[in-house]
């Protein structure tokens, strides 16, 4: 897989705020804006010895509430049909290597998230 070119680009926006520029970074989902008060006092009041992983498939509940979700909206799904992954990027790498074989051709169609195409190469 190539380089991210994100990464290659790390450098410089660093440069620039040590310059003291303002760097705005429109290439991943970092939130601007503050966590309602709300979370942040529920993060506070967990009272629990170890942050420890979900299961690999995903809690019940989470898949159940999607299963409920898509239902209200018209889709039909079944909770077997439902894969949780950690995000976007995940769930789009499972799919390529569901469905290709290296040396397949892919079409990555314009404009794309720039690390997408390292995915299809």
């Amino acid at each position: 897989m190539p380089a991210s070119p994100i990464r290659r680009l790390a450098p410089y926006a660093d440069r620039a705020k040590a310059r003291g520029t303002k760097v705005y970074h429109l290439n991943i989902g970092q939130p601007d804006i503050e966590t309602p008060v709300e979370m942040m006092n529920g993060y506070r009041n967990v009272d629990i010895k170890v942050l420890a992983y979900g299961p690999s498939q995903g809690l019940k509940e989470y898949i159940d509430a999607l299963v409920q979700y898509y239902g209200r909206v018209g889709i039909k799904v079944r909770a077997q049909d439902i894969l949780v992954t950690t995000g976007g990027s995940e769930a789009i790498s499972f799919a390529l290597d569901a469905v290709a074989d290296a040396g397949d051709e892919v079409i990555v169609p314009e404009p794309f998230y720039s690390n997408y195409l390292g995915y299809a190469v």
